[in-house]
């Protein structure tokens, strides 16, 4: 099955669906999920920001040994190994890079052997500005994604509207609140040409976290998750231990240094690998609500392929 929403996403990157698997720290820096996703006809994404560069070259080769589809990896740009991340990306002609919290300055060398650049943002005057710069796709996330979402908390809902009614060039990818086909298909409504999505991948079969963090978000609710680290770079992530100690910290009024340091004092790490989902940063989605299923990957895609072309047909008057 296809779907059939206008996008210039498939010619553009070589996937079959307008689909991109969110590049989680952990859960996809590794090569499992991003095959899976890849294989599947969607783009599948390896995360480097963790990874140590000997095992990030490992995983670019075992995506490559393991299809013939694209692939992309995510550089979040002010990491201190992003220098080396993006050489390894262009030494292995990495076919799709995925840069954030940065501007593409380094988009000339990938174009030169025909990578495709997308560009993560969280404003229409940043996307302006990537758009400017030549990128060749947007990713616009909304204040309900999981991970390191827009600062300001804008919804997904109306930062790709907006980003769309600024007039960018490049097809947008809306990221931010989407679970499932419906999702997808309200995101082309908003004026994009594609969707993200993260926390649904994150509860794949292929996802490298512990069983526990999986286990924590399939039994979230809706209103489960809440911003930490709010005038820095704030982390939605699932209510827990930490966060309350947290809230509690800053409703006693306490100072910048001190919020910082324990903030600082528990990682992504403790809960995806360690299995810590008490103290650890349990980074998901808003739309943890609204999945109570791991599968493998595949099956995700498949589903959400089923799920947009379903909604499509009913928007325009057909079955369903």
């Amino acid at each position: 099955m296809t779907m059939n929403f206008p996008s210039r996403l498939p010619a553009l990157l070589g996937i079959r669906h307008p689909i991109v698997q969110g590049g989680m720290s952990w859960a996809s820096s590794s090569a499992p999920l991003a095959l899976a996703v890849s294989h599947a006809g969607a783009l599948g994404v390896i995360a480097a920001g963790p990874m140590r560069p000997d095992d990030l070259v490992e995983a670019i080769r075992t995506v490559k040994a393991g299809t013939d589809a694209p692939f992309a990896l995510n550089v979040p740009l002010y990491n201190k190994r992003s220098a080396e991340f993006l050489d390894i990306a262009e030494a292995e002609r990495v076919p799709v890079i995925i840069a954030s919290q940065g501007g593409p300055k380094a988009l000339p060398r990938f174009r030169a052997y025909g990578a495709k650049w997308l560009h993560v943002v969280a404003s229409p005057l940043h996307a302006q500005k990537a758009d400017a710069a030549g990128v060749d796709g947007l990713i616009v996330v909304g204040g309900d994604a999981g991970g390191h979402p827009a600062p300001d908390e804008v919804s997904a809902m109306v930062l790709v509207r907006a980003v769309a009614k600024a007039g960018v060039r490049a097809p947008i990818i809306g990221a931010g609140g989407v679970a499932d086909g419906a999702g997808i298909a309200a995101m082309f409504a908003l004026g994009a040409e594609g969707a993200q999505l993260g926390t649904r991948f994150l509860m794949t079969q292929e996802a490298s976290v512990h069983p526990a963090y999986k286990e924590a978000v399939r039994r979230a609710g809706l209103s489960d998750t809440t911003l930490v680290g709010r005038g820095g770079l704030p982390v939605r992530q699932l209510r827990n231990l930490f966060t309350a100690e947290v809230d509690a910290a800053e409703r006693a009024g306490h100072a910048k240094e001190v919020l910082a340091e324990l903030y600082m004092s528990r990682t992504l790490k403790h809960a995806a690998l360690e299995g810590d989902v008490e103290r650890g940063k349990v980074e998901a989605g808003q739309t943890a609500g609204l999945i109570d299923d791991i599968l493998p990957a595949a099956e995700v895609v498949a589903r959400l392929v089923a799920e947009a072309e379903a909604a499509r047909l009913r928007l325009a008057g057909g079955a369903a």
